[in-house]
């Protein structure tokens, strides 16, 4: 939450450490200020969140205020204080470290939970011979926090251009809002992307390998967000056409011959090489050292994914004079 006008005040002692004080504070007249009101901000608000009594309206020529937890103004639900005229904060019991209170009489509440919730008392006292009391009440209402979502896919290895996947966003609630992001982007409806109108359905009719992720899916209410875990597809695919380098056919006699393979594919191809139809190795590299004539052939680089199942090759004239 931003900074506010007034300043925090500077100075903190505990309640045992300023009974004189905390006695003065406690001696109250009847209620006359009915003007002074106090605001949540937000007006509500999930758990873990924060809140701002803002108090509206505060009198002039003040000695101090009082913030109570609930509706009893004893010591026991004294959470904190304020004394203007030493610029000083006294704790009291109900002070659990979260509470941060202004000079503007305002109080903030960290991270709140369900224990917070309830009314909030305010005490004022002004000065002069007739010292009289304000007393503000709000409850704070707090909203089931969200679940963190999480992602199940019917698929993380999916073929390219074979498999349909299918997201479903968890938990299933009619009151949650769902949205899809795909490398920190929204994901648009398409043809390739599929949604039930309840949105908590993604659906890729054939996945390619620049669909791999990150998935995320966010929860939404009105009151707030939560986006799950990143899920990062294995798209298996390939090969593709091999390449072999180097490209030049021609060789001399008594050169040394080394080619190599290469075909995008994952998993990572096997490499197989024939020269002139007839097996020579495995691997991506072929080297014969001192080549002569009879090297002159077809040399053939074949690839083969047996994830995907897919084979392909490419072949190449080497002449050797």
């Amino acid at each position: 939450m931003g900074p506010l006008s007034a300043p925090p005040c500077t100075q903190r002692i505990t309640w045992k450490g300023f009974l004189l004080t905390a006695s003065l504070l406690n001696f109250w007249n009847p209620p006359t200020s009915a003007q002074v009101t106090i605001e949540a901000q937000p007006p509500k608000l999930s758990e873990g969140k924060d809140v701002l009594l803002l108090v509206h309206n505060l009198p002039q020529n003040l000695t101090g205020y009082t913030w109570y937890k609930g509706q009893m103004t004893d010591l026991y639900h004294y959470i904190t204080s304020y004394v203007v005229d030493n610029d000083i904060i006294i704790s009291g019991p109900a002070y659990t470290g979260r509470e941060t209170v202004y000079s503007n009489a305002s109080l903030l509440i960290q991270n709140v939970t369900w224990e917070d919730t309830g009314p909030y008392t305010l005490h004022i006292i002004k000065r002069g011979d007739e010292t009289r009391e304000a007393t503000g009440n709000f409850t704070i209402t707090l909203y089931p926090k969200l679940p963190r979502p999480y992602i199940t896919i019917d698929n993380l290895n999916p073929r390219e251009n074979k498999d349909v996947l299918t997201f479903t966003c968890e938990p299933k609630s009619e009151n949650y809002t769902y949205i899809w992001w795909l490398k920190g982007q929204s994901l648009p409806i398409s043809p390739r992307v599929k949604r039930p109108i309840e949105n908590r359905i993604l659906i890729l009719p054939s996945v390619t390998r620049n669909e791999t992720g990150p998935y995320e899916c966010q929860i939404r209410d009105r009151y707030g967000g939560f986006s799950s875990d990143p899920v990062t597809l294995n798209v298996l695919y390939g090969p593709d056409l091999p390449s072999i380098y180097p490209s030049f056919t021609y060789y001399h006699k008594g050169e040394n011959l080394s080619l190599s393979c290469f075909a995008d594919s994952n998993p990572p191809a096997q490499y197989s090489w024939t020269i002139n139809g007839k097996f020579q190795l495995s691997g991506q590299k072929l080297s014969i050292p001192q080549i002569t004539t009879k090297h002159s052939g077809l040399y053939a680089c074949s690839v083969r994914n047996s994830a995907t199942g897919k084979e392909s090759s490419k072949s190449m004239t080497v002449k050797v004079s």
